[in-house]
């Protein structure tokens, strides 16, 4: 890291270098001038006085550029600058023009132009005062061009501030937001567990009550280790369901069959945390429960190119809303807001009555593998006896 003094060294010799090219450059044109009008001088002498006249400027340049930050070329204050710099700048040039005068005469260059100080001077006057002047301002232009473009750059770094913020904060809030549809589902899902068991008491079974308390505790502590995750690998999301069926089989009994057949190659796709159990609850509630036979409910997952496709279908009566129709609920509407949060367009849930009667919800979702962070815990024994998988 450079210190200060470092700093302003490392200035200066930048400004010293460019002064030094300028006045090379310079005599360049004086020499081709020189050779074109015959010009006896020594090229030496138009070597000197360009260099001289510009490393004066190369000492002039803190002056003129703590002038221009003091009084700055900006709207607002631009006529009022002007009225300042003008007189300023021609001060400089006389100044510059004395100095000058006096170093090449005391160099004994262009002896035929300076055979005196006064000579010199007026010499210089004529063929350099307007120059000085436009050096003044140059200095001045290219003060104000990187001070625009520093401005600019810190204007550009504050817009990419400003969006990565905005970006961020939106993220927030989508996370904020899918939190809350999360919230809203779990309890859902809890009132109707527990009014399950309620009703299990009222009907005197005692052991059916109980056995179906474990199963629930068994889901919450599993539920509980991934609350902050929003996706999880259709594996484990699987493992949830499984949970969630064996309770419901606390109910149902025999009249309760299920089929899961997810292909091997998208275990580890991620899908959004618990989107299959309101899915399933649905099927349950709405195909077996208003049945007085057995049901059956076929869960798949396959991947299509790019897409995973998970359906859940049950042989119940179908829906009694008009084909087409939006269907409505809880765990319906937060798992297509869900979705839209998570994939936006690329991702949809449709429900709609099966070919062969029942219902049949689709899930289409891109297609991503994702490693889990953790294995999964194992599950308990009794939670999942009675399940068919």
């Amino acid at each position: 890291m450079r210190t200060p003094l470092q700093r302003r060294l490392r200035r200066a010799l930048a400004l010293f270098v460019f002064w030094t090219f300028f006045g090379l450059y310079m005599f360049s044109q004086g020499l081709v001038q020189k050779v074109a009008a015959h010009d006896p001088t020594p090229w030496t002498d138009h070597l000197t006085g360009w260099l001289a006249g510009m490393w004066l400027w190369f000492l002039l340049t803190p002056a003129v550029l703590w002038l221009g930050r003091r009084f700055p070329l900006e709207r607002g204050r631009l006529w009022r600058a002007v009225g300042l710099h003008l007189p300023v700048s021609i001060l400089f040039a006389l100044g510059e023009l004395a100095v000058e005068a006096a170093v090449l005469r005391g160099l004994h260059v262009f002896k035929m132009f300076m055979p005196s100080y006064p000579a010199a001077f007026v010499f210089l006057l004529i063929i350099g005062f307007h120059q000085g002047i436009l050096t003044y301002w140059l200095i001045l232009a290219v003060q104000y061009a990187y001070g625009w473009y520093v401005r600019y750059q810190e204007r550009k770094q504050e817009a990419l501030r400003l969006e990565l913020r905005s970006s961020e904060l939106q993220t927030q809030l989508m996370e904020a937001h899918l939190s809350a549809l999360k919230m809203q589902l779990q309890p859902h899902f809890l009132f109707n567990t527990l009014n399950a068991i309620m009703v299990l008491v009222r009907q005197q079974k005692g052991r059916e009550a109980e056995e179906m308390l474990a199963r629930l505790s068994d889901l919450l502590r599993c539920v509980l280790d991934d609350v902050e995750a929003q996706e999880a690998p259709l594996r484990r999301e699987l493992e949830y369901l499984q949970l969630y069926l064996s309770i419901e089989q606390v109910r149902f009994q025999d009249r309760l069959r299920v089929d899961i057949a997810a292909d091997p190659q998208v275990l580890d796709a991620a899908v959004p945390y618990m989107v299959l159990q309101p899915i399933v609850e649905n099927a349950i509630r709405h195909g077996i429960g208003r049945s007085s036979t057995a049901g059956h409910i076929q869960i798949s997952a396959c991947r299509a190119r790019d897409v995973l496709e998970i359906k859940v279908e049950d042989d119940g009566p179908g829906l009694s809303v008009p084909s087409g129709a939006p269907v409505r609920g809880i765990g319906l509407a937060n798992t297509r807001a869900r979705l839209k949060h998570l994939y936006g367009e690329s991702a949809r849930l449709t429900v709609e009555n099966g070919e062969r009667g029942g219902v049949t919800a689709t899930i289409v979702l891109p297609c991503r593998i994702m490693a889990e962070s953790a294995a999964p815990q194992l599950m308990e024994a009794h939670a999942l006896h009675g399940v068919a998988g």
